[in-house]
């Protein structure tokens, strides 16, 4: 991916604190459409003042503000999975994640720890902006790591709502945006990936807050252009001067099952040391950095 970000935007969104550790949906684009050029989509109407802002800029500081906080960072977090008939699942887990550079390529580390049929199962990426990322699963009960390929990315990710390639972030290579519209709070941007017979939408449109750049919510469109996904930021936390998502929410608009994630104990610039990233840390967690 090819992110030419000013140095003075990245390091104003790290001073300001519009950065956050989340599982927000999104990334950063690859052109500017002005605004005489835009109309309104499906049944949507444009009812506000387009910005001069290049979609550029707003998008890769949503992905600053989603993906980067700090230079690595620690959480515990919690995925309530509620089905179309209302019977509830829990998935417990810790995330770790270390930026080798802002907008760059990242090592993720994700330990289940509740309930017991995915207890010590470990998720890991390595995102790799200039080709697909490599994702694996480790299953304790068959002592396998197993690879999850890039057909797979958006398949359900330990039975939730939630995609794999949610957890780690879409590839902007794979999409188009445009600016749509903004009002006083927020900018409106629409999404076409381009490839479309890899994904199961035809669009999605991203909500970012103008406050702190956080993309607060995301809606997915089928081929009839009809809302089939959508995902809410439920709550928003000032950590350490960092603008973090607490609680999110993605929902299957055909049933209205959903699920929601919390996140608690949330720390950043640990010093995490890169070698805990790796193939041995899933078969033998780095206890210290989860305790």
């Amino acid at each position: 991916m090819s992110i030419n970000l000013s140095n003075h935007l990245i390091k104003a969104a790290k001073v300001s604190g519009q950065v956050a550790l989340s599982f927000s949906l999104l990334l950063a684009t690859n052109f500017t459409l002005p605004a005489a050029e835009l109309a309104p989509l499906g049944n949507e109407s444009v009812t506000t003042k387009v910005t001069t802002k290049p979609v550029r800029d707003i998008i890769d500081q949503a992905n600053l503000a989603s993906y980067y906080a700090g230079d690595d960072g620690r959480a515990e977090a919690r995925m309530i999975i509620v089905d179309e008939n209302g019977n509830r699942q829990m998935r417990q887990f810790t995330i770790l994640r270390k930026d080798e550079k802002d907008l760059g390529d990242q090592d993720m580390l994700v330990f289940f720890s509740q309930p017991s049929n995915v207890k010590d199962t470990v998720f890991r990426v390595e995102k790799q902006l200039e080709s697909d990322d490599n994702r694996w699963l480790f299953l304790p009960a068959l002592d396998l790591v197993k690879r999850i390929s890039a057909g797979d990315k958006r398949t359900s990710f330990v039975g939730s709502h939630f995609y794999y390639e949610d957890v780690s972030g879409r590839n902007p290579k794979e999409d188009n945006f445009t600016l749509v519209s903004e009002d006083k709070d927020s900018y409106l941007i629409n999404a076409v990936a381009k490839d479309r017979q890899s994904v199961e939408f035809s669009r999605y449109t991203v909500k970012i807050d103008k406050a702190n750049f956080l993309p607060i919510e995301t809606i997915y469109f089928d081929q009839s252009n009809q809302a089939v996904r959508k995902m809410t930021v439920l709550q928003v936390k000032n950590i350490d001067g960092i603008a973090t998502v607490m609680k999110s929410r993605i929902i299957n608009l055909s049933n209205n099952s959903y699920t929601e994630m919390q996140f608690r104990h949330v720390k950043y610039n640990l010093g995490l040391p890169d070698n805990i990233f790796s193939e041995r840390s899933m078969r033998t967690p780095p206890k210290a950095w989860l305790e």
